[in-house]
């Protein structure tokens, strides 16, 4: 359905002006909102026609305003995972397109997956708390080259992981999804495989959307199964982890981990994950850099073209 003058609005966490490429306001009968999840709404959520969501807002800014939006007709996540959306979209009238932030975080996350890994593995952490006591620490420590991967999760960032991994030669990378299918790179395994591949892997990378079906995915069951001096690198979310496991494990210094994403997030003072033995913690920051906003913004208007023409949207993941 072409829009018109009598088009509901359109709520955008960035300035419409700010983005080049947006159908024009008015004449394509569409009224840009701005709104970052502050506590007072742009205007009335019922004339809401497409909403995207504030960027790394939680849960609770994310779905705020969903049940009032009773014309809404799509709503668009900026992060690759909608976790933080799903518990209100039973709040939602049916025929709602849930669509994600597909093509915006894949490099960026896939760049921080390599630097955790490397650091991790190169020992990194400890060469800068020697630098920091003026101490030399030499030795040999372990290398990516001859590694076996597994990439839990292969998706487009698990695809994006992929060819990073590729100039480092590593001496395979195995893909795990829901269902198997074949690559150009390969074959994906199903999960249903992951207990017997783990035993194999010196490098395991979640990168798994957080569902019903992955919460605690990697429990005690998966990181025992994990060979010794295994790494555990964590670019999905938190949840998918089993903290108190993971720390049975790590403080045993049988395995070590990179955790870019925690349950509980952030981590709070005091949690034994800051100081656990053979553990590196970012702060979700995998799809937080420069290429964030330019990625997103372009994916915003080539979004807003097609539902302002009445084409179908891009990266619709759910429909309600």
């Amino acid at each position: 359905m072409t829009l018109d003058d009598t088009t509901p609005d359109v709520w955008l966490p960035f300035a419409a002006d700010e983005i080049d490429g947006l159908p024009e306001p008015g004449g394509s009968g569409i009224t840009y909102r701005f709104w970052d999840g502050g506590p007072d709404f742009p205007a009335d959520p019922a004339r809401c026609a497409f909403y995207v969501v504030p960027y790394m807002k939680g849960s609770e800014v994310a779905v705020r305003p969903l049940a009032a939006m009773t014309s809404v007709r799509a709503v668009q996540t900026l992060s690759a995972g909608i976790d933080h959306v799903t518990p209100g979209v039973e709040l939602l009238q049916a025929g709602v397109e849930l669509c994600n932030a597909r093509g915006v975080h894949e490099a960026s996350t896939a760049e921080l997956t390599l630097a955790l890994i490397l650091a991790s593995l190169r020992g990194i952490p400890g060469f800068v708390r020697a630098q920091d006591a003026e101490e030399w620490r030499g030795g040999f420590y372990p290398a990516l080259a001859d590694k076996s991967v597994l990439i839990v999760g292969y998706g487009s960032i698990g695809a994006a992981i992929e060819d990073r991994l590729a100039p480092f030669e590593c001496a395979r990378v195995v893909r795990v999804a829901r269902s198997a299918r074949t690559t150009e790179r390969g074959p994906v395994h199903p999960l249903s495989e992951l207990p017997a591949l783990l035993p194999q892997a010196d490098v395991v990378v979640l990168s798994t959307p957080l569902t019903p079906a992955t919460r605690h995915l990697a429990d005690a069951g998966f990181l025992g199964r994990m060979k010794d001096g295994a790494l555990l690198v964590n670019v999905a979310r938190g949840p998918v982890v089993d903290t108190a496991a993971l720390l049975k494990e790590v403080e045993s210094g049988r395995i070590t981990a990179a955790l870019d994403v925690t349950d509980p997030e952030p981590l709070p003072p005091g949690h034994p994950l800051w100081h656990a033995p053979g553990v590196l913690v970012s702060p979700h920051v995998g799809g937080s850099t420069s290429a964030f906003m330019p990625r997103a913004k372009r994916l915003l208007a080539a979004q807003l073209r097609r539902f302002a023409a009445g084409e179908p949207l891009a990266n619709v993941v759910l429909t309600t």
